[in-house]
């Protein structure tokens, strides 16, 4: 089985790991490491949510998955509505939410320059999203935020791009688990209109009925 999460310090891509070097003497309170998997008891968890990578001044300053920034502010609330969290969240890694049957990750677990892994960053990461699949003996189903972490999720299922191209609510089947996508729950999609919070609530809903249809 593969490792689920990268070490502390992951030295595997040389352009990530320089950058994270330059943000602990820049931003020395930060995170500055590898962002850890948020998730319900691995037991428990039927659903992953994947985004790209974390956040400068997000996830890679809180240490937690969508946490500090504005994708969060869209993410959790909608979690909450759908009873795949509960608690509250304030934007903060001790703000006491809690998973509920589901985990979040990211597709590159460490903040690339500029919010843009490039190609090579992200196959080498993926390593630790198929040990994280692995590690979920119950999963049914993955809900990939953007079309980076749609296509990275079928690489690592083995699912050929061409038959498994990115749209928005659409879901597939591969092997034992289903795959739903959805624009990122980035600010910019957002204002753009790409995203809106209607669609997005509808994407986490099919990714619910994917993972626990009885509910």
């Amino acid at each position: 089985m593969a490792n689920a999460s990268p070490p502390p310090n992951c030295q595997l891509c040389p352009r990530l790991a320089a950058f994270r070097e330059a943000n602990r003497t820049k931003y020395p309170e930060y995170f500055n490491d590898p962002v850890p998997t948020f998730s319900a008891p691995a037991p428990d968890v039927r659903l992953l949510i994947l985004g790209l990578a974390p956040g400068l001044h997000g996830a890679n300053r809180t240490g937690r998955p969508f946490t500090g920034d504005y994708a969060g502010d869209l993410l959790y609330p909608t979690l909450l509505k759908h009873g795949l969290a509960r608690g509250d969240y304030r934007e903060s890694p001790d703000d006491g939410l809690q998973l509920v049957d589901c985990a979040i990750s990211n597709a590159v677990r460490c903040v690339p320059p500029e919010n843009k892994p490039v190609p090579s960053e992200i196959n080498t990461c993926r390593q630790f999203l198929i040990g994280q699949i692995e590690a979920f003996p119950h999963l049914r189903a993955i809900l990939a935020l953007g079309k980076i972490a749609h296509d990275s999720v079928c690489k690592a299922l083995g699912a050929k791009l061409s038959a498994h191209p990115f749209k928005h609510a659409q879901r597939y089947r591969i092997g034992k688990l289903s795959l739903v996508s959805s624009y990122h729950c980035s600010r910019y999609n957002t204002n753009t209109g790409v995203l809106t919070p209607q669609m997005f609530d509808a994407a986490v809903k099919e990714a619910k009925i994917a993972a626990m249809p009885q509910l």
